[in-house]
């Protein structure tokens, strides 16, 4: 059978990056075997539903280049794939393991649910649930006669469907991280799986929607772990071969003191959704990567990385690599310490690895600057080596576009000195004489400015710089100068002179 994989978000906000990383193993594992790769959007709990939330997740996909060969934009053979476009399908399941006796109707009131857990916390009962043991004192169709649980259908009383926990029953599966986990049932609850409203809930719906899929792996979150021996029971239940689970390691704030939140995000002060997102109800915009700078192929090549190893010292894989290289038994079983400085240096190996003429392209879509291209270009092959967002060659390299008005006061103090003054004068003069200018002639004309009286070249390089750029360091002196131009150069330098004065 192909390999058949999902990614089954809800709609009820932003993608987290750890949504994105199970996207993103999902993809890989579907491209290398030649499989498929299926976006299902379950969006059952229509009370936490956030409008524009699906679009959202769809779109973050897109971005990264996670793109489904099946799904709600995509089509298929296997759809709906939103949940709530499937209700009619789930039903017949539910009633299936009614009349088979391993699900049952639950018609306790909230009240009566709450009188319950305060029974069994008197009790001393260290996890009060809904279970083998306590649903026998519940208004249910096991502790009712036939007779009445007709009456409270037929009457229209609001029910839910529970499935029947065995009692005192060993559950054992393999995971593909994890390898085998065993959980006993006197753990667990009786879960419901279809809703009063008449929806279903995650569990039958999840179980349902993989086997008329025909999902073969399902790769997802630690947090599901514990809902794993449930779902083992319920294709149990229903005679259907299960797929392979792999329940992935939690992303760690950058300490490894617990798991990634928005708000731990928000403090240290980097993104956590793949995309701008403004929370529809207090209008709270969260920054993205894509708007903080980050290139998605480098954004995928970070995430990738966290809890998964591909077994040797190579850190940057191309999309196509990823597929050839990814393998789940590769997958790391602890947590994955979130780093956004390793991010940021991704970004820095894929900006720096990209042609001067790529940068300038990106700069004329991300910017307003209003600059020749091959001029812009070339100031992008100066800049690449020194910056981490392609925003950094406007910001750090503002003195390209325009002549510094404040100087840093440090070098002023330490360099400016009469000796460099007078070195600049006659630079500048030289400099007014001539036309374009390449950066090994502008060397060879400022050594011999300097070889004149037999200067030395750290006595007035800094002062140039400084009256070039306004800072104490940066690209290239050289190809600064051949960037500007000999009159611009000339008239930096005449200007720094008359603002400055002689410091020393």
């Amino acid at each position: 059978m192909s390999v058949r994989v999902r990614f089954a978000p809800s709609p009820t906000g932003a993608l987290h990056i750890g949504g994105v990383r199970t996207a993103l193993y999902n993809y890989l594992l579907a491209k290398k075997s030649g499989g498929q790769f299926i976006i299902r959007i379950e969006d059952t709990d229509q009370s936490r539903y956030v409008e524009g939330a699906e679009d959202y997740i769809l779109n973050a996909l897109e971005w990264c280049g996670i793109v489904p060969d099946e799904g709600p934009k995509t089509g298929g053979d296997y759809g709906p794939y939103r949940q709530s476009d499937r209700k009619s399908f789930y039903k017949q399941y539910a009633d299936k393991l009614i009349s088979e006796g391993k699900a049952y109707y639950a018609f306790d009131t909230p009240e009566e649910l709450d009188e319950m857990r305060e029974r069994l916390k008197e009790a001393r009962m260290a996890n009060p649930q809904y279970n083998a043991i306590s649903r026998n004192q519940m208004k249910n169709s096991l502790t009712m006669s036939a007779e009445e649980v007709n009456q409270k259908l037929e009457s229209g009383e609001q029910y839910v469907i529970r499935f029947k926990m065995p009692k005192n029953d060993d559950v054992r599966f393999k995971d593909v991280v994890r390898d085998w986990v065993v959980v006993n049932t006197t753990t667990l609850d009786d879960k419901v799986l279809m809703k009063s409203d008449g929806m279903p809930t995650y569990h039958l719906a999840n179980i349902v929607d993989d086997h008329l899929m025909e999902i073969t792996h399902v790769i997802r979150g630690e947090e599901w772990l514990p809902s794993a021996p449930l779902h083992v029971l319920l294709y149990e239940a229903f005679g259907w071969q299960a797929p392979q689970f792999a329940h992935l390691p939690l992303l760690l704030k950058p300490d490894g003191n617990g798991k990634l939140s928005k708000r731990a995000a928000d403090q240290l002060g980097f993104p956590i959704f793949p995309l701008n997102w403004t929370d529809p109800e207090t209008g709270e915009l969260s920054k993205g990567f894509k708007e903080s700078g980050y290139l998605p192929e480098a954004f995928m090549n970070f995430l990738s990385l966290l809890g998964w190893n591909p077994g040797t010292e190579q850190e940057l894989f191309s999309m196509e690599e990823l597929i050839s290289e990814f393998s789940l038994e590769r997958i790391n079983k602890s947590g994955a310490k979130f780093d956004i400085e390793k991010a940021k240096w991704f970004n820095q190996q894929y900006l720096k690895n990209k042609s001067n003429d790529e940068l300038a392209q990106m700069l004329k879509a991300e910017t307003n600057i209003d600059v020749d291209f091959e001029l812009l270009s070339t100031i992008a092959g100066s800049m690449k080596e020194r910056i981490t967002f392609i925003s950094d060659i406007v910001e750090s390299g503002d003195f390209f576009f325009n002549a510094p008005q404040t100087y840093d006061e440090k070098t002023v103090n330490k360099k400016w000195t009469t000796e460099a003054v007078h070195k600049l004068t006659d630079f500048a003069n030289e400099m007014g004489q001539l036309e374009n200018i390449s950066p090994e002639e502008a060397k060879e004309k400022f050594i011999a400015v300097l070889s004149k009286d037999n200067t030395p070249l750290g006595k007035v390089m800094p002062a140039l710089r400084l009256a070039l750029t306004g800072a104490g360091g940066g690209p290239d002196l050289m190809e600064i100068i051949s960037i500007l131009g000999t009159k611009e150069t000339a008239s930096r330098i005449r200007k720094a002179i008359e603002v400055l004065k002689t410091s020393n």
